[in-house]
């Protein structure tokens, strides 16, 4: 009896310790423009789901971009915001620096 309750309580852990992993893209329609905003700061980038069958990459900042990206200001819709600025996108430069 004690090692089926053992192989319960193990068979518990594994599950919940995967059901981390396997969580869906936050959605970012259900979030407040905070909770966005300092989850993309925790983690430095984040794919949010923007819409029924979009989603979106947000960045903390630039290092968080390939080499010769930069970071331009992102809006999203969020719960209590339309148009919150939840962090910015990475993007190629319209120009690079030594073609000006």
């Amino acid at each position: 009896m004690r090692s089926l309750a053992k192989i319960i309580s193990i068979t518990v852990f594994i599950v919940l310790s995967l059901s981390q992993f396997a969580q869906a893209r936050p959605d970012l329609r259900r979030m407040t423009c905070l909770q966005a905003q300092q989850m993309v700061q925790r983690n430095g980038a984040v794919v949010f789901t923007t819409g029924q069958y979009t989603f979106s990459r947000f960045v903390a900042d630039a290092r968080f971009c390939d080499w010769g990206q930069a970071a331009y200001p992102q809006l999203g819709p969020t719960r209590d915001n339309p148009r919150c600025l939840v962090g910015y996108e990475c993007r190629e430069p319209l120009f690079s620096p030594w073609e000006r």
